[in-house]
Parts: structure tokens; C-alpha cells; sequence
């Protein structure tokens, strides 16, 4: 999943929602953006020190994927055997968390688990959109 970074999480989760025709599951300090039968399409996490980006000739460019695991040990040893490099370590025995890598050239990346399930998601949206 591409997670955005950004100060004002209400305005770039409804934006992204309006775009891709999505809803919005909301948190404190991330909200989902979540289609019409519940798959994930796209995160926005809060950076209140956000700059945007002036891309190509000023601030660089501010994304970073997701990627969603059902065991983060496994995935954080393949992450570790190919080049990344841990940023931010969580405990891996918590049923939920993210931890934070940098690849080889330096983008961040997070290894999280405890997700909702798809069926999850898909009963959420049931439930609460009709």
C-alpha cells in the first residue's frame, strides 16, 4: 500500500477517497482509503512537519509503501537478507505494529501486520456504507 505523508489527514484522505471513488477508515494518526468492497488502495499518515514537495527542482518527493504481512519475522528477515536497513524497530510479538526500513538507496519503507483482514474491511464498509 503507498502511505502520504501529511500535516492535514482530513484533506488528503478525502481527496484520495474522491479520486478512487473510496471511503475513508479513520484513525488518530492514519487513516485508510479503503474502495467500495473494502480493499486497501491507499494510506495517509500524519506528519504534522510536513513540507510538500516542489518536485523536480525543490523538496524531494514524500511517499513510502506499506507493505502488509501476516508474520513480520519472515518478511523482516528477507528485508534485512536484500539490503535494507532497519530505521525503527517495534516489538515483533505485539499483535500489531509497524517497523521502519530504508532500501538499499535510502526510501523508507514499513513492514506492518495485524491488519484487518479483506473480509474485515469488506464488512466495515457493509456495515457502515450500505
Amino acid at each position: 500500500m503507498v502511505v502520504f505523508d501529511a500535516a492535514d489527514l482530513h484533506a488528503e484522505s478525502a481527496f484520495w477517497a474522491g479520486m478512487l471513488g473510496g471511503h475513508v477508515f479513520v484513525d488518530e494518526t492514519f487513516h485508510t482509503v479503503i474502495d467500495a468492497v473494502g480493499e486497501w488502495r491507499i494510506g495517509v499518515q500524519l506528519a504534522p512537519q510536513h513540507v510538500p514537495p516542489d518536485w523536480p527542482d525543490g523538496e524531494p518527493q514524500q511517499v513510502h509503501l506499506d507493505l502488509h504481512v501476516e508474520d513480520p519475522r519472515p518478511a523482516h528477515e528477507q528485508a534485512m537478507r536484500l539490503g535494507a536497513r532497519l530505521l525503527q524497530a517495534a516489538d515483533l510479538d505485539s499483535d500489531e505494529g509497524h517497523q521502519v526500513y530504508a532500501d538499499p538507496a535510502g526510501h523508507p519503507f514499513c513492514i506492518g501486520w495485524g491488519h484487518p483482514s479483506r473480509e474485515a474491511l469488506g464488512t466495515f464498509v457493509r456495515e457502515r456504507l450500505g
